[in-house]
């Protein structure tokens, strides 16, 4: 995106300049795009229905959580492979693939019969999901006409479609069987594998392969890290609100269903619409130690509030979760001199790893303590983002200041980070 990392005025609005070519896309496109909904679907699919499936394999609260933590834990790792696959077998197959592991675990994950059983299926699904969500957008913008910003925009509306959908599918079809959005999905990205075989060409092989270990060493720059670090709190913060809060609110599946489409929604619009403008007025830096911040305060009202002010701080903390998603992308793609792939795939390893530990810890630290203080944890771990930020700023600003020229390639992997 050409707006500065460091917040200076844009050379021009991506959104604006893309907005007349995003709907004139070729099949391949619309069919990698459709794919992507569907994934990124699946990272919230299971929220309205987490009690019910806790109640169905009469499992705890800890025990159901482990279906995010196997699927980001290996979500974690497989990012120090997903460089390393598509860069030789190129970005097509790498795509099949991952919707063909989806495919398959996803309709196994409803034929469980224990949770353990499901946390399996879930962790084969979580590497399908990141060896596509991690070529999707470089070949998207391949493929796409109009430009980078548009594939952009066009893969961040999808991204935030996707996230905002996978509650409410979640809950129409869960409200039923828990099992039903499991098959959904599988369904639908049977479909997506179709149409991908069927619309998209194979796109060129970089010129230089990636090895497993190039994302480990990109981490050895100190703005790389430092990004790392603080999404990596930032993290633990959004999934703790992903996945311990619908225990938290005890809803049916519809209206906890609702809960987080509006959740979604928000996080959307402020990902592709509200953040890029607050970036180009404010800075990167102020915006995301900012949107933390206030980010904690949402949370921690969240913990101690009543029911309805719950309902109403998970919707709002969408907003600050699309801000910082959208900010964090830019930071870690344009504070180092690594490939953007490579940084890319360095910070993903190191912060999905708060995604795993997350919706593992708060349903324990509830049981060691009470209902409030894992947001209380959460709302500690949000500010320590916000510290990092703060303390590194000068050598974060500085780096990337000096990639700054480099910051509206098109090498289409400007949203992996998301």
């Amino acid at each position: 995106m050409s707006h500065s990392s460091t917040g200076g005025p844009a050379e021009g609005d991506p959104f604006d300049a893309g907005a007349g070519s995003i709907l004139r896309q070729p099949k391949a496109v619309w069919a990698t795009a459709g794919a992507s909904v569907v994934a990124f679907m699946g990272i919230g699919l299971v929220d309205p229905i987490l009690p019910s499936i806790a109640q169905g394999l009469k499992a705890s609260q800890s025990q159901v959580s482990l279906l995010f933590t196997s699927y980001f834990l290996i979500t974690a790792v497989a990012m120090l492979v997903t460089g390393f696959v598509s860069s030789r077998i190129g970005g097509k197959k790498t795509l099949l693939v991952g919707l063909a592991l989806v495919v398959v675990f996803a309709g196994l994950s409803g034929t469980s019969d224990t949770v353990g059983q499901l946390v399996g299926f879930r962790a084969g699904w979580g590497l399908g999901n990141a060896l596509f969500v991690s070529t999707a957008l470089a070949v998207i913008v391949g493929a796409a006409a109009g430009g980078s910003a548009a594939a952009i925009l066009l893969y961040e509306s999808a991204l935030g479609l996707g996230m905002a959908c996978g509650p409410l599918v979640g809950a129409l079809l869960g409200n039923a069987s828990w099992r039903y959005p499991f098959f959904g999905t599988a369904a639908l990205m049977a479909i997506g594998f179709i149409c991908i075989t069927l619309f998209l060409k194979e796109q060129p092989k970089p010129a230089r392969k990636t090895s497993i270990l190039d994302p480990l060493k990109a981490l050895g720059h100190g703005g790389l890290a430092s990004v790392a670090v603080s999404a990596f709190f930032y993290n633990y913060t959004f999934f703790t609100v992903l996945a311990f809060t619908p225990f938290v609110l005890n809803m049916t599946p519809y209206k906890s269903g609702g809960v987080f489409f509006a959740w979604g929604v928000l996080l959307a619009l402020f990902s592709v619409l509200v953040a890029p403008r607050m970036q180009a007025r404010f800075g990167s830096l102020k915006v995301v130690g900012g949107s933390l911040v206030l980010l904690a305060v949402d949370v921690l009202v969240l913990g101690y509030g009543n029911h309805t002010t719950a309902i109403v701080c998970t919707i709002l903390s969408g907003a600050f979760i699309g801000v910082n998603n959208t900010v964090y992308t830019e930071l870690a793609l344009g504070v180092s001199d690594a490939p953007r792939p490579v940084a890319s795939a360095g910070y993903n390893f190191v912060r999905w790893f708060a995604a795993a530990a997350a919706p593992f810890l708060a349903p324990k630290i509830e049981e060691w303590t009470d209902i409030h203080i894992p947001f209380v944890v959460a709302a500690v771990t949000a500010l320590l983002g916000a510290v990092v930020v703060w303390v590194r700023r000068n050598a974060l600003t500085h780096d990337a200041e000096e990639l700054e020229p480099q910051h509206a390639t098109e090498d289409g992997v400007t949203v992996f980070a998301n």
